[in-house]
């Protein structure tokens, strides 16, 4: 039978898990708000998403101290352990995502003192693709799935290749017409927010993974097979 000690850090580690399933499904909420913003010119939700953007960080710091509560009073072991050092390392991405969102709401609010152009199309794919990425990567998180969460990971090159195709659209527009650099310039700082965004999601389905395997994920992401789940291999001792 569990003692009351074991009781105690279960109860802890099950509120931590709710906290962060309540601060993801905010930063998810500001990511897709901030995309709406820049594609249907929404000042007002523009600013929205840059006010509630104090929600997400005050979210971390209350996980941050729940956890930090947890480790000096019960001083978990193993997978326990593990459970609360991912924790506060995916409360630092979400925040993260948090902030890249209210930036591409900030770009949003300059773009919309210019004339409407057609170039925001491309960023709001790339947007939809990377809010579909961290849903997918909070949906292993709550169901603890190690594969769909390296499925997230590997799928990182999708996000990469999307930006680096909008990064050369952009260039090309710039040197064709320098009046337009001053806009393009806005455009590429979203679509960096955007590739980081994607970043942080693939953290954290690295963190899933040390969760249930107590290792690392190799660096060596699989080039151009982003469902080739069998070359993921633990990173070597």
């Amino acid at each position: 039978m569990p003692d009351r000690h074991h009781i105690q850090l279960d109860d802890e580690l099950e509120a931590l898990y709710a906290h962060i399933t309540a601060m993801g499904g905010l930063v998810e909420e500001q990511l897709a708000k901030a995309l709406e913003a820049m594609s249907k010119r929404d000042s007002v939700l523009a600013e929205e998403v840059i006010v509630r953007d104090d929600l997400v960080n005050l979210q971390q710091q209350e996980i941050d101290m729940a956890a930090a509560l947890a480790l000096a009073l019960r001083q978990p072991v193993s997978r326990d352990l593990r459970e609360i050092i991912a924790t506060i390392k995916i409360s630092g991405d979400l925040e993260r995502i948090g902030d890249l969102a209210k930036n591409v709401a900030k770009r949003t609010l300059v773009l919309n003192q210019e004339e409407p152009v057609t170039l925001t199309g491309g960023l709001v794919r790339m947007g939809r693709e990377v809010l579909s990425q961290i849903k997918d990567v909070l949906d292993a998180y709550n169901s603890r799935s190690v594969t769909r969460a390296l499925e997230v990971w590997a799928s990182d090159d999708e996000i990469d290749e999307l930006y680096n195709s909008l990064l050369r659209e952009f260039l090309t527009y710039m040197m064709e017409d320098p009046r337009v650099i001053g806009l393009c310039t806005h455009l590429l700082f979203i679509a960096k927010n955007l590739e980081r965004a994607g970043d942080h999601a693939t953290n954290i389905a690295e963190m899933i993974y040390y969760i249930d395997k107590g290792e690392p994920i190799t660096n060596d992401r699989p080039k151009g097979t982003p469902n080739k789940l069998t070359d993921v291999k633990p990173k070597a001792e």
